[in-house]
């Protein structure tokens, strides 16, 4: 008599076709999200200059594109560059006798473009006010010229910062598929944390031999940039690991759901914090893929920004996936797949062949 294969429940097959469709437009919103939601908005930016011609400028501005800047007078030029070089501020606008635009493409090439924007009609409009001076004084105005001046520049190898940008998805999935893979292939806590530690490290220094050393799009201390990137995978992987080991399988799930859903369209890899809608910009700072971003790029570019925040908050994810991990130690094979548990039970026989061994949790 034949055998028939059974098939699956049609109720089933219809859940899933629904389910997937349902998946497939979360990613789309979660990924298009921020950039269809992003402003130019509340972009710190330094003054110079006289009082007046600080307020005349201000109002102009605001009234021009409200809301856009958020300005801070500092005392000189060289103050100005010292918050740019410090991320205090992505730019600087100096006015008097010698008119300047500061910008830090390194920053953000879409406020050092917005800020460029800016020299053409300030340039306009301080010549107009020469001129009206000149003409009440019964001479001739001087011309006046607006210099815009790139104090923290791109590298040559990546002019429009493409390649940093780019390189901060691979992060995330790198940082994602070590964890989960060494979740379900491995089985004991201390060899899933060794496991971990071996990746991370080896996969920091490589992906920053990468892009510092083959493709050139990373400035800065090799060692440094390395360290960044250690952490940065660990602070994604070890979560995982971490939460696998105390709930089992659904442990897996941490990666897609937190990371890669959620915190890495508000992680302002592309765009500055204060573009995203308030607070999103600032809560994507709390996770790793955020953190991560800012990170690199401040000890990248940035060496004199206080870029102690992001190596807390990396450090903190990174301290509290390695003790979910422990915790978990009385669930060994939490998330580990049925043939991992089992070879690891025929090398502990093979390894201790009069030993009683336990059954595994799975």
């Amino acid at each position: 008599m034949s055998r028939t294969t059974p098939h699956t429940p049609w109720a089933r097959v219809a859940a899933i076709g629904v389910g997937l469709a349902v998946l497939v437009g979360v990613l789309v919103t979660a990924f298009s999200w921020p950039s269809l939601t992003s402003e130019v908005q509340d972009i710190p930016v330094a003054i110079v200059g006289p009082d007046a011609a600080v307020t005349a400028l201000e109002t102009a501005l605001d009234e021009k594109v409200p809301g856009a800047f958020d300005f801070s007078t500092v005392d000189d030029r060289d103050a100005a560059v010292s918050a740019i070089e410090t991320r205090e501020v992505y730019g600087a606008i100096v006015v008097g006798q010698t008119p300047e635009v500061l910008v830090a493409s390194a920053a953000s090439p879409a406020v050092s473009q917005v800020l460029t924007g800016l020299a053409t009609p300030l340039q306009t409009q301080l010549q107009t006010v020469a001129d009206v001076q000149a003409a009440a004084a019964g001479g001739t105005a001087p011309t006046v010229t607006v210099e815009v001046t790139d104090v923290v520049p791109l590298v040559d190898a990546d002019p429009r910062g493409t390649g940093l940008v780019a390189a901060a998805f691979p992060l995330v999935l790198g940082g994602m598929i070590g964890g989960i893979i060494i979740t379900v292939a491995i089985v004991g806590v201390w060899r899933r944390v060794v496991a971990l530690a071996v990746y991370v490290v080896a996969a920091g220094f490589a992906a920053t031999a990468i892009l510092q050393g083959w493709f050139g799009v990373l400035p800065g201390d090799y060692l440094v940039n390395s360290l960044a990137y250690v952490l940065a995978f660990a602070a994604i992987g070890a979560p995982i690991v971490g939460f696998a080991s105390v709930v089992g399988r659904a442990g897996v799930a941490l990666g897609p759901v937190a990371f890669l859903l959620f915190a890495n369209p508000i992680s302002s890899a592309a765009a500055p914090v204060q573009f995203l809608p308030e607070p999103w910009g600032a809560i994507g700072q709390w996770f790793p893929p955020g953190a991560a971003a800012t990170l690199v790029r401040d000890v990248a570019y940035f060496p004199q920004a206080d870029a102690t925040f992001p190596w807390l908050v990396l450090a903190g994810w990174t301290l509290g996936g390695l003790l979910l991990a422990l915790l978990g130690h009385f669930r060994q094979a939490g998330g580990a797949t049925r043939g991992a548990i089992e070879e690891a039970v025929e090398a502990e026989h093979a390894a201790h062949p009069d030993a009683e061994i336990a059954p595994v949790a799975s």
